[in-house]
């Protein structure tokens, strides 16, 4: 699993590099001849797609976007990033009826999988640009940048492409406004001055959640406060502490995201037992299936705003 977790934060630094040339003609042969198209404009230059796609597959991991902007995804590779055959739990209602083709930070997919859903529109992110010649065979191919540094900048970069900004903007002020709330909520019952913390255990690593994932919810849309000893994240990749590290973040409240094997060893640890959040009983436990991908999806962010209150309850019951 570390080496799922470094490839995948390897992958987030190269998308930035992956943008190719323009396309000088990107309609192809399968958009029957009968249908209302339009013209938009993705990373690789202009390409016509209906005017309303009735069958939308999405590899590029924006399928959560996608559906919040008004499209039905039949075929998404937004798999849980622990088990690429099911969906993470957030997203099991508003995917439901979707094929999952694989994951989105993987350069493949199944392209037989993707002809057997008879696509009008397929979705692509620069991490599979080396598929977009065979896949503009099959249907018409938008390629969007998915930079995974800022959620909100990938949002809008998403319904940019597809003209939904208005819808885009609406969603996105509904959600800050609610999280803001719940912050305000949270500093009213636990302290107006209290930190919190989020960090991800998983083969046998540490990852501080800061400015991506769980902890930009925490830190920048509910607004609560950062711990001492913080480390400084510079970039997509999430820092990474020892034990003895992670015990000198001094955080009042803590959510220990991790496998079950990577929690056995933290919460048998005599110096993670040894820290104040720990002897006050101010931690709670997640499992890394859903949790550590749900902060890079809008869906999740909004459910975890939604199921905060209730897990901070459950700390003393």
């Amino acid at each position: 699993m570390k080496k799922i977790i470094l490839a995948m934060t390897s992958i987030f630094v190269l998308i930035a590099g992956l943008v190719g040339c323009s396309n000088e003609n990107k309609t192809t042969e399968s958009t029957p001849s009968n249908v209302e198209e339009r013209v938009i404009t993705d990373v690789k230059g202009e390409v016509s797609i209906p005017v309303e796609p009735q069958r939308m597959v999405d590899i590029s991991g924006a399928s959560d976007i996608l559906s919040l902007l008004g499209y039905d995804v039949i075929g998404t590779a937004n798999s849980d990033g622990y088990d690429y055959t099911k969906l993470p739990t957030y997203l099991e209602d508003v995917l439901k009826n979707a094929k999952i083709l694989g994951y989105s930070m993987l350069a493949e997919m199944d392209v037989e999988a993707i002809i057997a859903l008879e696509p009008d529109v397929i979705v692509i992110s620069t991490v599979q640009e080396k598929m977009y010649d065979q896949l503009s065979k099959i249907a018409p191919v938008v390629m969007i940048e998915m930079k995974q540094v800022d959620w909100k900048e990938d949002f809008m970069h998403v319904a940019n492409v597809f003209g939904k900004e208005e819808e885009a903007t609406t969603w996105i002020n509904h959600y800050l406004d609610k999280a803001a709330a719940v912050g305000d909520q949270i500093k009213a019952t636990y302290g107006e001055n209290s930190t919190y913390l989020s960090f991800l255990a998983s083969a046998g690593s540490l990852f501080i959640f800061d400015q991506a994932g769980l902890g930009s919810v925490l830190y920048d849309d509910m607004g609560l406060a950062k711990p001492a000893g913080m480390p400084e994240q510079e970039d997509i990749s999430l820092p990474v502490v020892s034990l003895e590290g992670l015990a000198e973040i001094n955080s009042d409240y803590i959510f220990a995201i991790g496998t079950d094997e990577d929690l056995q060893t933290l919460t048998s640890s005599s110096i993670w037992n040894g820290t104040e959040a720990v002897k006050a009983g101010n931690v709670v436990t997640l499992p890394a299936s859903p949790y550590f991908n749900q902060g890079y999806s809008p869906i999740g962010r909004l459910a975890f705003v939604e199921e905060i209150q209730q897990l901070l309850a459950s700390m003393h019951e």
